[in-house]
């Protein structure tokens, strides 16, 4: 994985193809619908490796905070339940429509929010997926740009927090790894020593 990995001040940032699931990390970031119901793809992943508990905390969430659903771009955070990752951090990226309607901003703020939260908690890792990309239609070059310029943006100015994207096609690995390169090249990144 060496060559896929970069630093921004002292975090580590890192790029691997696999199961979200399975990632030994303080966090996941799951990619959900407003309900926090569970869903598809991601959303349904962790929510079937996760099992009960993670919907139990998410019918309480909806219960008390937020009745009308999450807003895109917040984020909430549960337990891991059965995952390797003690917590859950939920999140709803933006509907992909045609770029002009606020998507790049909000799906900025969505990781913004959860990066906030994993540092607000004391988090040590948390790994994303490729938020909106899927079922939302983001398109996947444009999407992982801002993923990856605004995970700088923040560990520029944030305690150490290494940060995993896992992308599950090969197809999103290779174009993540491509846009890392580049911002490695631009300087926004920097080579491990």
């Amino acid at each position: 994985m060496g060559e896929n990995e970069f630093l921004v001040g002292k975090s580590r940032v890192s790029l691997v193809q696999g199961d979200i699931t399975k990632m030994d990390v303080d966090a996941v970031v799951n990619a959900a619908n407003s309900t926090l119901m569970g869903g598809g793809g991601v959303d349904g992943a962790i929510h079937r490796a996760g099992g009960p508990a993670i919907l139990e905390e998410c019918r309480s969430l909806r219960a008390t905070k937020w009745p009308e659903g999450l807003p895109t771009g917040e984020a909430v955070m549960t337990t891991g339940g059965k995952l390797r990752a003690m917590s859950v951090i939920h999140t709803v990226g933006p509907v992909w429509r045609d770029g002009r309607h606020g998507e790049p901003e909000l799906l900025a703020e969505a990781y913004r929010n959860c990066l906030d939260l994993a540092a607000s908690k004391g988090l040590k890792s948390v790994a994303f997926p490729s938020i909106s990309t899927g079922a939302y239609g983001y398109p996947v070059e444009k999407a992982c740009r801002i993923a990856l310029e605004t995970t700088r943006k923040f560990l520029d100015n944030a305690q150490i927090l290494d940060v995993v994207f896992v992308l599950f096609s090969k197809n999103d690995f290779e174009v993540y790894v491509k846009n890392a390169k580049e911002l490695l090249q631009e300087g926004a990144f920097s080579a491990l020593p």
